[in-house]
């Protein structure tokens, strides 16, 4: 490896991530979500019903963050709450139909986006390098594994 910090392992990935959030803001700005709202709007279609406490857990950030975030979506239409039938305490919080027609649209926009940043890599050096990825998240992962873009400990259905 190089002693150029801007070619160290942590810069590329932090550089790469920030290049793929700005070019996904970018292209999904004209539906007026911002990018935390994005995230939790492909959780919820992953996890319908989802407690916020475990909203909170998955995004990792503070619950009293989630709530308001979902005050900022509901009010925009995007999700809708109901408390769980087993502890009025808990607030489940759903999708809307306007929230799936639009997740449609952007499963279809992160694909564009994700072949924009591999073009100029073959099939093989694709696939190696997300298994040299997998590798490293597996590597610090401390017993959880991403699925679907949610962490969760192996072994463990969530």
């Amino acid at each position: 490896m190089t002693s150029d910090p801007r070619t160290s392992l942590g810069f590329m990935l932090h550089d790469a991530t920030r290049l793929l959030r700005k070019h996904f803001e970018a292209r999904g700005s004209e539906y007026g979500l911002s990018s935390a709202q994005w995230r939790m709007l492909v959780l919820l279609v992953k996890e319908e019903g989802a407690a916020q406490a475990r909203l909170a857990e998955l995004l990792e950030i503070e619950p009293i963050s989630v709530s308001r975030l979902l005050d900022r979506m509901e009010e925009g239409g995007w999700v809708e709450r109901r408390p769980d039938a087993n502890d009025r305490r808990v607030r489940m919080a759903f999708p809307t139909d306007k929230a799936r027609v639009v997740f449609g649209k952007v499963k279809e926009m992160a694909a564009e986006v994700y072949e924009t940043a591999l073009a100029g890599l073959s099939d093989e050096e694709r696939l190696v390098l997300m298994k040299g990825l997998k590798t490293i998240c597996d590597n610090l992962s401390d017993g959880e594994c991403t699925v679907g873009g949610a962490a969760t400990k192996m072994g463990t259905a969530k």
